[in-house]
């Protein structure tokens, strides 16, 4: 049987076969189910020949099933309470009561400023919800939202999948990150001649701000490439080392102290911050909540039609 049969078939004949399984009785079962003895009759025979089997022979005042209906009721049971499932999380969502279990990607930046104020916040609202955090970047979020591997991801994203949505949530503006005492910000001489750190997942020694760099015929000298935000503040800091980061990371950084943060000496490629997700979790109850919820807490400012891509959809 394919999806496709699935049409010709009365839900309703499964609950009532499931019933007959527990109760062994035409009669208990139909009082079980509000129904009359003769509905009950009918469903079977309706059953019998959907299934192609007699499913119960009667054995003094009880029906006792087949080994084909016990094995039917092996797969079916399971089936009818993810179904159940299924329709009470689509149907009712309380934040407040819910356990749920949310898969979301954050990009490092995301996850080193943002997170901590959001899950706070989340946790106000919905105190008996988890949340497992997967690492995710414009180069791997697609096949996440493909996979399943998360139900929606808040990075810098590109090219998305057909089946995939995004909601814009605030530009990002590089920043130059600092342990300098002095008042003035870093003029293209200078902040060329510094030694940078580069964040870079990959590895990679060169990025963005090399390639402006060399379209004015100027380069700079990076001497440590690490892959994520966390020690970046103790790499700085007592150094003259400088990095570009995104304005929440060094704003992050800055509440702690030791650091400062000015405009970078060179015009750098727009980028923004998005919320992306799965169009199979669009009507979701739990997701739409989610999504709501980080859109409120991380967008900086109200989105127009004018900052969204064309495949942009509301949260």
């Amino acid at each position: 049987m394919n999806r496709n049969d699935l049409r010709k078939i009365d839900f309703s004949l499964l609950i009532i076969f499931e019933t007959l399984m527990e109760e062994h009785s035409l009669t208990r079962t139909g009082e079980k189910l509000f129904l009359c003895q003769s509905a009950i009759s009918a469903s079977l025979n309706r059953l019998r020949q959907l299934f192609d089997d007699p499913l119960f022979v009667r054995l003094g005042r009880t029906m006792e099933p087949t080994s084909r209906a016990i094995e039917i009721l092996q797969n079916l049971t399971p089936a009818i309470d993810k179904m159940a499932v299924a329709l009470h999380n689509v149907s009712d969502f309380d934040p407040k009561t819910s356990s749920s279990v949310f898969k979301i990607g954050l990009s490092d930046d995301v996850e080193y400023s943002l997170l901590p104020c959001l899950l706070r916040q989340l946790r106000q609202e919905a105190p008996q919800i988890s949340f497992a955090v997967h690492r995710t970047d414009h180069s791997v979020i697609a096949d996440q939202l493909s996979s399943g591997e998360i139900s929606l991801g808040v990075s810098n994203s590109r090219d998305l999948p057909a089946n995939a949505k995004r909601k814009f949530l605030r530009n990002i503006r590089p920043t130059v990150l600092s342990a300098d005492s002095q008042m003035q910000p870093l003029d293209l001489d200078e902040y060329c001649k510094r030694p940078h750190v580069s964040i870079s997942l990959s590895g990679e020694m060169t990025d963005h701000v090399d390639r402006a760099l060399g379209s004015l015929g100027r380069q700079r000298q990076v001497v440590l490439a690490v892959p994520q935000y966390s020690a970046l503040k103790a790499l700085i800091e007592h150094s003259d080392l400088v990095a570009v980061v995104p304005d929440y990371v060094a704003k992050a950084m800055l509440r702690q102290g030791g650091l400062r943060m000015d405009p970078v000496p060179v015009t750098l490629p727009s980028a923004d911050l998005s919320l992306s997700w799965s169009a199979m979790l669009d009507n979701d109850a739990g997701e739409r909540w989610l999504r709501s919820r980080v859109t409120h807490h991380l967008c900086e400012k109200r989105a127009t039609p004018g900052e969204i891509s064309p495949n942009t959809q509301a949260a």
